[in-house]
């Protein structure tokens, strides 16, 4: 099947203070598999809703993703720039909210989403452990593309050269 691809979009939040909420590395030795996050509760509520945004929108697909114990990393591919429940945001039944419009479709998706990610899990958690704002790079080209893939893939066993490594 082919995908017309309108927008790839890599996506890089933290947690406030740097907190390490999401979990804990583990692995990398001879007996255990590759480094990968342990999520803790609040890693595991995180990775439901940001599983659920393929679900919420059809033209949306989390291309990849990893949680690490502070920050999170995405490909958020946009196909054609819809959504197939409107512009706005995930409620926490899976419906999508109305009231979010902007004037281009992909300008309106990414940031609704980020902003419906951020309030289910607050809202599941009792508190906010997210920053207030997070960053966001159209991907341009497909040497971009797999470059940030592998760097995903890679980042739990590059944890302690990670810039947001905090011990």
């Amino acid at each position: 099947m082919i995908i017309h691809v309108k927008v790839r979009i890599s996506l890089r939040y933290a947690l406030k203070d740097m907190h390490e909420m999401l979990g804990n590395i583990v692995g990398g030795d001879a007996l255990i598999a590759p480094p990968s996050t342990k999520l803790s509760e609040y890693g595991l509520i995180t990775k439901k809703y940001i599983e659920n945004i393929n679900e919420v929108y059809d033209d949306v697909f989390v291309d990849r993703y990893v949680i690490m114990p502070n920050h999170i990393h995405m490909i958020i591919i946009v196909k054609n720039g819809e959504s197939r429940k409107g512009h706005g945001a995930m409620r926490g039944n899976g419906e999508c909210c109305e009231s979010m419009r902007a004037s281009t479709p992909t300008a309106a998706i990414i940031p609704g989403i980020i902003r419906s990610l951020k309030i289910l899990v607050t809202k599941e958690c009792g508190f906010s452990i997210w920053q207030r704002s997070y960053h966001d790079r159209i991907i341009r080209n497909t040497e971009e593309y797999h470059k940030i893939r592998q760097y995903i893939k890679e980042n739990p066993s590059k944890w302690q050269d990670d810039k947001y490594y905090t011990k």
